[in-house]
């Protein structure tokens, strides 16, 4: 697993490519928890790419219902079948009933989509930024995630031939109940080490130069350990090196820095805080050669 995962250039740690080795043989969601940037959702895009299977994508968020998420009925299209059969003289309305809640009508959404056969396997679904979602929308996926399969009261019970890969993320700005972790198996993305997240900046950015990569990496390890309201995740390195490179930029100074910090820190209370003696600390920490 872990060659397939770099073989697609995400470069995971170890414990990282094991669950989710564990996850694949053993039918079980996956629900990675951790900082936003770090790299949770390309887990289920590099799966789906390496393993052949389309991507199916929940974007979470609050408000979320089963007429977004699962399904809903094209009222539109019921409607002009009703006037059609009226117009007709068709009055059985058993029938007429039964016609316009058939899968022609239904509009399918990412979980109902994720339950359906697919030529290719079973789908990659990616339920992401789950915490962002209701405690009620939450508790629906239950049934999901326990059977695979949902009931719908016009249609059925729709049930996956096979169960798809599902992959749940959160960014833990709330918690998400033990009944829905306790079906899934759990890891916790952290912030990369140094030299993992150098050798991520080397494949994601290849133009850039060693000099500068590493200078890169040793100015965001060190705003980690900064009070900041949003630490950089590893989305916001590859940002800063990639306009760094696009600036023909060779090597950190307060100038490049403080014109290009936008791309790294997404706060401004964050960017204010990292001025004048601050800057010089971690730019003079950065750019050293020890």
């Amino acid at each position: 697993m872990l060659e397939l995962l770099t073989s697609r250039g995400y470069l995971a740690e170890r414990s990282l490519a094991t669950v989710t080795y564990l996850s694949l043989r053993m039918g079980r969601p996956l629900f990675l928890e951790g900082e936003a940037g770090v790299g949770k959702t390309e887990i289920a895009k590099v799966l789906s790419a390496a393993l052949g299977r389309k991507l199916i994508r929940l974007q979470c968020y609050e408000g979320l219902d089963v007429s977004s998420a699962v399904y809903e009925w094209n009222s539109a299209a019921q409607m002009i079948a009703i006037r059609m059969a009226e117009a007709a003289g068709d009055t059985d309305r058993d029938q007429l009933s039964s016609d316009i809640f058939a899968d022609r009508y239904m509009i399918k959404r990412p979980l109902l989509q994720a339950l359906e056969p697919d030529v290719a396997g079973p789908p990659v679904l990616l339920i992401d930024e789950l915490d962002r979602a209701d405690e009620a929308f939450e508790a629906y996926l239950l049934e999901i995630l326990s059977d695979f399969q949902v009931t719908i009261p016009e249609f059925g019970t729709v049930k996956a031939p096979h169960p798809p890969i599902v992959i749940i993320t959160s960014n833990r700005t709330r918690e998400i109940h033990d009944a829905l972790k306790r079906r899934c198996l759990y890891h916790w993305v952290d912030y990369p080490a140094a030299e993992r997240e150098l050798a991520i900046v080397k494949t994601r950015v290849p133009g850039i130069s060693a000099k500068l990569s590493q200078q890169v990496v040793r100015f965001v390890q060190a705003l980690r350990n900064q009070d900041f309201y949003k630490s950089p995740g590893v989305a916001e390195t590859i940002d800063w090196a990639t306009a760094l490179s696009e600036l023909d930029a060779r090597s950190l100074t307060p100038q490049v820095v403080g014109d290009t910090l936008g791309a790294l820190l997404k706060y401004q209370d964050d960017i204010t805080r990292m001025q004048g003696d601050a800057l010089q600390k971690v730019l003079k920490d950065a750019t050293s050669e020890n």
